[in-house]
């Protein structure tokens, strides 16, 4: 497999699994009785927390085994 697809199907993976940390956190919001932009809002920043999350640790592998 040539490296282009495995930093494809790595970065897909990645955002798949911010979508479900997000889903999942908006729904556990709105069992504890949040509104639905307060969900929303919270399952923004469980994506945006899990995609930097990524980011940092590809970084610090690359400079680990670079």
């Amino acid at each position: 497999m040539s490296g282009l697809a495995v930093i494809l199907l790595t970065a897909s993976l990645i955002v798949v699994l911010a979508v479900l940390a997000a889903a999942g956190a908006g729904k556990l919001a709105r069992l504890d009785g949040a509104t639905y932009p307060a969900a929303l809002q919270l399952a923004a920043i469980t994506f945006a927390a899990v995609l930097t999350l990524a980011a940092v640790l590809t970084t610090a592998l690359v400079t680990v085994l670079v």
